[in-house]
């Protein structure tokens, strides 16, 4: 992102803290006469931020003003004619946000834009990776024809989300995979669905034996249920212990520091509510009490706290909470030290299911593909023991397998 003031996308949040943040929007005035235009140097920037083609704002504006625009993508400059006040363009902005950005469910700006084709007719859906709502776009604005004849380019990290195949029927009609015929669009190319994928996945993590692979580890060979009450019981510190278990330098905690505090504090909170989503956010509220929400070690906790045997079930419902604080590549680490503790020794029964919680973390853009794969070929001992380490990446592999056909295919493309 260039240099220069930055704004909150949302400018009716005053929180300075605000995750989500764009570029002031900037003008020139070039011409004089007939020939006068108004230049965005920024546009580019501006709706890199937005994870919109900068095209798009640029005809909102162009629509709403009732003037002619033009764009050079290759050179970054978008014009519409007429001199045009910068304070104007930047609540045009603003409405563009509301219309064509925001989720119409929690008002996240982390939306992709889908095309759903129901026999002739075409509608733009709004898709939030936040809090995983569908919206509808109010098709009658003049903008919604530009966009359906010059569709977003899926770029590379589109194809974990691979959102056609993946889509609900919305409203009554078909489903975005489905052409005017009613044949599956991407079923016509060859592709998957992420439904399909994702059983792929479990189906080949069921077929890894978990005693196979710990067989030469003596202190988990036993995996009956009084050898897993056992080991059970001697984390019966909890995160204090285990989950906790000292930091990056290798130092124990103290049982008082605001890690241990939260672990605690989720451990006996956890099971009183049944609402996940609620309970998340009174989490995130603590991990604010305590100072903590910008730390890495805080989602370490957390991945191995609110998480439990079922964790296959409940990531979903967490998802929003990662992915607020995993804002690093620091915070990505620690995110899956937490897994490996949580699968390789709170757990042992989600071995199997380490496939389908990395897709579920790399689906909602917490987990980026290069940070996983340099997670899963490099065996550490800075969370767990090497064993635990290995048995982890083990389980793995078949994600790790699909991560890497899926860039070969995109090379191919």
């Amino acid at each position: 992102m260039a240099s220069g003031p930055t704004v909150n996308i949302r400018r009716d949040v005053d929180d300075k803290f605000y995750r989500y943040r764009m570029p002031l929007l900037t003008t020139k005035i070039e011409g004089k006469g007939n020939g006068i235009k108004t230049v965005v140097p920024n546009m580019a920037d501006v709706a890199r931020a937005l994870s919109r083609p900068p095209t798009y704002p640029t005809k909102f504006f162009g629509c709403e003003l009732g003037a002619q625009t033009s764009f050079d993508e290759k050179n970054e400059r978008y014009i519409v004619n007429g001199a045009h006040d910068a304070n104007r363009l930047r609540e045009l902005l603003d409405q563009f946000i509301e219309k064509f950005v925001l989720c119409k469910s929690c008002k996240n700006p982390e939306t992709d834009l889908i095309i759903i084709k129901s026999g002739r007719n075409e509608e733009i859906i709004r898709d939030c990776k936040a809090c995983g709502e569908r919206t509808d776009i109010d098709m009658r604005h003049k903008l919604t024809t530009f966009i359906l004849k010059n569709p977003p380019v899926k770029s590379k990290k589109d194809r974990k989300r691979n959102v056609g195949t993946a889509a609900a029927n919305v409203g009554g009609g078909a489903s975005p995979t489905e052409n005017g015929d009613g044949e599956d669009a991407d079923t016509a190319v060859g592709a998957e669905s992420d439904d399909e994928l994702t059983k792929k996945i479990k189906a080949e993590a069921a077929e890894l034996n978990p005693e196979a692979t710990i067989a030469d580890e003596d202190w988990a060979a036993d995996t009956s249920p009084e050898a897993v009450k056992e080991r059970m019981k001697a984390l019966e510190g909890g995160v204090a212990a285990v989950v906790i278990g000292g930091d990056e330098d290798g130092s124990d905690e103290d049982a008082n520091s605001p890690y241990s505090v939260l672990g605690k504090w989720v451990e006996e909170n956890r099971d009183e509510t049944e609402d996940r989503k609620a309970f998340a956010i009174e989490v995130y509220k603590k991990v604010q009490e305590l100072g903590i929400e910008k730390k890495h070690k805080a989602v370490l906790v957390l991945m191995q706290a609110l998480l439990t045997g079922d964790a296959a079930n409940e990531i979903k419902d967490y998802l929003p909470i990662f992915k607020k604080m995993v804002t690093s590549e620091r915070h990505q680490k620690a995110l899956l030290g937490g897994l490996e503790r949580l699968a390789g020794l709170m757990y042992i029964e989600l071995i199997a299911t380490v496939p389908k919680l990395l897709m579920e973390l790399y689906q909602a853009d917490i987990l980026e593909e290069d940070i996983i794969t340099q997670w899963g070929t490099h065996v550490s001992k800075k969370y767990v023991d090497k064993e635990t380490s290995k048995r982890v990446r083990k389980a793995s592999e078949p994600f790790l397998k699909w991560l890497e056909e899926a860039e070969d295919d995109d090379d191919d493309e």
